[in-house]
């Protein structure tokens, strides 16, 4: 068994044989890894902060309607009925659910923007006392 050149006695694990991470990366890694710390967030825009469930809910509002006017359609064409049937309720379905996902999404954020002011409060609060 050969040992590589790189590792002396083979203490440290090779990139082949796919080893631990050593504990000081990982632990970068993992701090790197987050979207926002207490320390350096800066103010955010609303659009900021609510752009993806907005989305979410327009998209999901639009599937919706499509899935109306196609389901619609089958009852008022004659060609292609089973067609008309068949995907008007799964747009419907998927529509409707995307629509409750980003309605819920929304208060999920604004309860998470209050724990964080409320976090980012007692960490000013906390600084002022203990750095004196």
């Amino acid at each position: 068994m050969e040992i590589p050149a790189g590792s002396p006695a083979g203490s440290e694990p090779s990139p082949q044989c796919g080893g631990l991470v050593p504990s000081g990366t990982g632990s970068t890694l993992c701090i790197s890894s987050r979207s926002e710390s207490v320390w350096t967030s800066a103010p955010r825009s609303k659009w900021d902060i609510y752009h993806k469930p907005l989305i979410v809910v327009s998209v999901g509002a639009a599937v919706l309607l499509f899935g109306t006017v196609i389901t619609s359609l089958s009852w008022v064409l004659t060609t292609n009925k089973n067609v008309y049937k068949m995907t008007g309720p799964a747009f419907l379905s998927l529509g409707l659910m995307l629509l409750v996902c980003g309605l819920v999404w929304i208060p999920i954020i604004r309860k998470k923007q209050k724990q964080r002011q409320k976090s980012q409060f007692l960490q000013s609060l906390k600084s002022f006392f203990f750095n004196r």
